[in-house]
């Protein structure tokens, strides 16, 4: 996501960071590339200039900070800016009130409520809340019979709507079936249009009046750029929404919508799907999105990400190995299973700081990915023994390893050798500390 606006703004930036002082001058022509670099990106026009006027404002009446150059400076605004365009502090989903609490999902048609609504469900279970969906799709059964096919994927109940009922009072007697079951949190999988029509505004206000939902969420394709942003501010101004969520980000290498939403209609992006998987579902955290466009990493989400997938005890065995040089290939193979655990190898290596200057010339992390899986296939073939000793495999093993894994055997020399260079590094890490880790890593990524 944000590919190409990260790209700009980061060759833009690093023109100016290790400029002597702020001009009038050099700050325009700043803010022209910068503005620019927006509009590309399929930014709103206005928003573009509020956000170049804005730092325009800040850079030239700050006083420099004296721990910064100018140049940094500068880009501390750029960055302050973006945070406050992205809509500044971090927004929770509001889950105050007395239980069940319900939350609407609207928008177009096509636009992934019902995956979105699934996946909220996972999200909440991860907050200890008890969801359920509510089907209230009455003019697609195919939807209801998807949100039913989620819903046993994630364990998570799903109200047995009927397709020849009012969607209003499935709504209403859903509201009345979580009481009873005790369950906390409803998410109505609202209908949705080709485009904004006055019958389908009618049915949400209705239902909107009925339940009284702590949120009504409006789910918008990140794909359609401004499309999405116009979208969004009319369902706003007809229902008074309270956030957004923006589907197929890991598509949207421009950003756009994510730039321009909060500034149209002034409610907060509250979360972003990354991926077709339940948990593909990410909080929005301005900060940290403003970090990542940026080429400043995420190293946040990267921790919370690692917490969520690695448990405890493993990261402890494994950490005890690298200390003590021991990093076995079952080590190796368990850090991979980890990793893919984790999210692509793309969206991680946005997220750490330095990272991204190093992954530039890779357009296509697919091969990385399928590198991961051989590297797994090929360990899986091993017996424990030679996973824990790789120098005890021969000739006739290697044979026997690369048939049992469907590679061949110049294959399993090729990691035994990339192992082997990988302990070398890992002994050398101690010595060189990070730097001289970040220096090897181009190698690592198959990069000249």
């Amino acid at each position: 996501m944000f590919e190409n606006l990260s790209d700009k703004l980061a060759d833009t930036l690093k023109k100016w960071a290790g400029k002597g002082r702020l001009s009038e001058k050099n700050v325009k022509e700043a803010l022209r590339e910068v503005r620019m670099s927006f509009l590309e990106a399929d930014v709103n026009f206005q928003v573009a200039r509020q956000f170049t006027d804005g730092v325009k404002d800040k850079a030239l009446g700050a006083e420099v900070l004296r721990s910064l150059s100018p140049g940094q400076q500068f880009i501390k605004i750029v960055h302050d800016e973006l945070v406050l365009l992205l809509g500044g502090e971090y927004q929770e989903l509001d889950l105050r009130g007395k239980p069940p609490l319900p939350m609407m999902l609207v928008g177009l048609q096509g636009s992934g409520k019902t995956t979105t609504a699934a996946k909220l469900a996972y999200h909440l279970k991860g907050m200890k809340r008890l969801p359920m969906l509510v089907p209230a799709d009455v003019y697609r059964p195919a939807a209801i019979d998807q949100l039913k096919t989620l819903g046993r994927d994630i364990d998570v109940p799903v109200f047995d709507s009927d397709p020849d009922t009012d969607p209003v009072e499935i709504c209403k007697s859903a509201v009345d079936e979580a009481a009873r079951r005790g369950l906390d949190t409803l998410l109505f999988d609202t209908a949705g249009r080709l485009q904004i029509d006055e019958p389908l505004m009618e049915e949400l206000r209705r239902i909107a009046e009925a339940t009284n939902p702590v949120e009504i969420l409006f789910v918008a394709d990140a794909m359609t750029g401004q499309e999405a942003v116009n979208v969004a501010e009319g369902f706003n101004d007809m229902l008074d929404l309270t956030g957004v969520i923006l589907t197929k980000m890991e598509g949207d290498a421009r950003g756009g919508a994510a730039l321009s939403i909060k500034a149209v209609t002034g409610k907060p992006i509250k979360f972003v799907g990354v991926g077709e998987k339940v948990d593909a579902l990410e909080s929005f955290y301005p900060d940290r999105m403003a970090g990542r466009i940026l080429g400043m990493g995420d190293l946040l989400s990267f921790i919370e990400k690692a917490q969520q997938v690695i448990e405890e005890e493993q990261a402890r065995k494994m950490e005890e190995h690298f200390r003590k040089n021991i990093f076995s290939l079952e080590d190796f193979r368990d850090a991979l299973l980890q990793m893919k655990r984790m999210g692509s190898i793309e969206d991680l290596m946005g997220m750490i700081p330095g990272m991204k200057q190093f992954t530039k010339g890779v357009k296509d992390f697919s091969q990385a990915e399928q590198e991961m899986i051989r590297i797994e296939a090929i360990i899986n073939s091993m017996t424990p023994v030679e996973r824990l000793n790789h120098k005890i495999i021969n000739a006739s093993r290697r044979k026997r390893i690369a048939a049992g894994s469907g590679r061949t055997v110049q294959d399993v020399n090729r990691l035994l050798k990339e192992y082997a260079q990988m302990k070398k590094m890992m002994t050398r890490m101690k010595k060189m500390g990070i730097k001289g880790l970040m220096r090897g890593l181009p190698g690592m990524l198959g990069q000249k």
